[in-house]
């Protein structure tokens, strides 16, 4: 195994943290984001489709998301798409415009968002851990064939573990900032 394969475990790790930085964007933080609604799933045409699919999302003012929905007779369904989302958020139909105001957060619903959060940063770090794993036993493998040799498995295995714990470090980095926004001082 040559230095592509760390370069592609280090790919995946930076996948996994893409992948986290992608969930946090939907926890809403008290600002109007178009993010904010990625995870709403809209019953369009017989199937579920994601709410990017069936209208336009844009943030006229920082408490506020308006959404044009591009088919009439979908209005309703993606009024109630956006009421049953979770997000706690009330959304009003005018016309073809859904205006969703973005509520203050109560310190209770900040709380519940901070352990979202932790929860979405936990399964970031075991899809690092699953590469690592995928890693470890791949050079192995490697050492079992005698492809490489002991104390080679056992410099890589160190240089993954390194790798690991920098992409863990950063996940930990990109919690904190989170769980401070959610809850400023």
């Amino acid at each position: 195994m040559s230095d592509n394969d760390i370069t592609g475990l280090r790919r995946r790790m930076e996948g996994a943290l893409k992948t986290l930085a992608h969930e946090f964007q939907g926890l809403r933080t008290g600002r109007a984001s178009v993010n904010l609604l990625d995870s709403v799933m809209v019953d369009a045409y017989g199937s579920m489709m994601p709410l990017n699919q069936v209208a336009n999302i844009n943030v006229p003012e920082s408490r506020l998301l308006t959404v044009q929905v591009w088919d009439k007779s979908m209005v309703k369904a993606v009024e109630k798409a956006i009421a049953s989302s979770n997000l706690g958020l009330n959304p009003a139909a005018d016309g073809q415009l859904v205006r969703v105001p973005i509520p203050e957060l109560s310190q209770e619903r900040r709380v519940e968002l901070t352990k979202i959060a932790g929860k979405y940063a936990e399964s970031g770090k075991v899809a690092v851990r699953n590469i690592r794993r995928d890693g470890m036993d791949h050079y192995k493998k490697m050492e079992k064939d005698g492809d490489v040799s002991k104390d080679e498995h056992h410099q890589k295995s160190d240089e993954i573990q390194k790798l690991t714990d920098e992409f863990i470090k950063k996940i930990d980095e990109t919690l904190a900032a989170k769980e401070k926004e959610i809850m400023p001082s």
